[in-house]
């Protein structure tokens, strides 16, 4: 079970509490649609934000988002070794 979350309205002029909550969730323009993990964390943000967003449950997949998940799924793609053991010179 996931949380399909649009962002409907703008939070130019809210509380930047509130403003957090909602990047943390992975909304930074209106009209964004994320499918997030249904747990207690993201209950409590949508529950604290609630007025600027539009959720419904959904059986869509959750599929991490955001530059390190885009990065790994391209270095698995490009089968490159993961730059986790740095290199050391003798």
């Amino acid at each position: 079970m996931a949380l399909r979350i649009k962002l409907v309205r703008g939070i130019s002029g809210h509380p930047e509490d509130h403003r957090a909550t909602v990047r943390g969730l992975g909304l930074t323009r209106v009209g964004r649609v994320r499918v997030l993990e249904d747990n207690p964390a993201v209950r409590g943000m949508v529950k604290k934000v609630g007025y600027l967003l539009e959720v419904e449950e959904t059986q869509e997949q959750f599929q991490k988002f955001g530059r390190r998940a885009r990065a790994k799924s391209q270095r698995e793609a490009s089968g490159k070794a993961s730059p986790s053991t740095p290199n050391t010179v003798s």
